[in-house]
């Protein structure tokens, strides 16, 4: 399995503040954005795969009203995210 317990332990402890903040906004776009990589990677080889193709546009559709949300809230936490995780070009 490409996510671990330990994967998305540190997925939160490096964006979310702490493990067990599995709620914060910084780091629910960061998981969010490892399963889209994850999902992206797939399609390259099973271009066929619609299921996956649309749970991979959900994704990316939560992801964008969660980046809205913390751009609405704190700008500052959202140009940090945004550099660190590679999002924007």
């Amino acid at each position: 399995m490409y996510l671990t317990k330990e994967v998305k332990a540190e997925i939160f402890k490096k964006h979310g503040g702490s493990e067990s903040n599995t709620g914060s906004t910084e780091g629910q776009i960061a998981l969010f954005t490892h399963r889209i990589n994850h999902l992206t990677q797939h399609l390259k080889k099973n271009h066929k795969d619609f299921a996956t193709e649309r749970s991979l546009v959900k994704l990316v559709g939560k992801r964008r009203s969660l980046l809205d949300y913390l751009k609405k809230k704190d700008i500052v936490k959202y140009r940090e995210l945004i550099k660190e995780l590679g999002i924007r070009k």
